[in-house]
């Protein structure tokens, strides 16, 4: 059997290099976490590029909120894309969904079109669609390489039986890859059931300020968020 893929989901540089030095297999670089994940800047994928060559696919999306997007956001997207194309990267993370909450097969198939020779990798607005077996369909018609999904509902774990089914569909034509909720306690059970070979955390820490100096009187904990080394230790080890 084929070792399992573990991709982690990081918001900043400094996270990215931890987890790529803790084992990580791969990257989805985001930033803006309390968005869920935006389109890192440029001057963080200028950086990054430079100080790793694991494979680092950073999400392109241009605003939290949902995954219906207006014509001026998709050419956004498309301006991202090839930026990331251009520096190098290896893939990218996109999700597009209609209103009707069906996948916008015709951008997202121009968007792969437009990344390759990069992976395209479709994120959890497949959880926000409307069928998630026709979803399912519809993203492989586009020459998207895999699908991030906590089958539809906050946690992986959750959704064993679904997730489970999507990989028997799915058929070896696209990669269903668990993720929210992805930890050293449960990674072992998600594999055993679902047969996945990919599997997505972002194994979050909170990390106090180093600062010495701190104005109580704006009465807010300057925390940031990180990975915990610790808990991709513990991932890999049961997989």
């Amino acid at each position: 059997m084929s070792k399992v893929i573990l991709e982690i989901a990081v918001f900043s540089v400094e996270a990215a290099l931890s987890a790529i030095n803790a084992g990580a297999d791969r990257i989805e670089f985001c930033e803006n976490p309390s968005e869920g994940g935006t389109t890192p800047s440029y001057g963080s994928l200028v950086t990054l590029k430079k100080l790793t060559t694991k494979p680092v696919f950073p999400i392109i999306r241009p605003r939290g909120g949902d995954f219906l997007y207006t014509d001026v956001e998709y050419e956004c997207i498309k301006a991202d894309i090839l930026i990331a194309k251009e520096l190098g990267y290896p893939g990218v993370v996109i999700g597009l969904l209609n209103a009707d909450g069906s996948i916008d097969v015709k951008r997202t198939t121009a968007l792969v079109e437009l990344a390759a020779p990069m992976q395209v990798t479709f994120h959890r607005a497949f959880d926000r669609c409307n069928n998630p077996f026709q979803g399912m369909e519809d993203i492989i018609s586009t020459g998207c390489k895999r699908i991030l999904t906590s089958g539809q509902v906050p946690n992986a774990y959750d959704a064993l039986p679904l997730l489970s089914q999507l990989v028997e569909k799915a058929n070896g034509r696209i990669i269903i890859m668990p993720g929210s909720g992805v930890r050293a306690s449960n990674i072992q059970e998600i594999i055993k059931v679902t047969k996945a070979t990919e599997v997505h955390s972002s194994a979050r820490k909170m990390y106090p300020s180093k600062m010495s100096y701190l104005q109580t009187s704006m009465n807010e904990e300057m925390k940031s968020i990180g990975i915990d080394p610790a808990e991709i230790a513990a991932m890999l080890n049961d997989i």
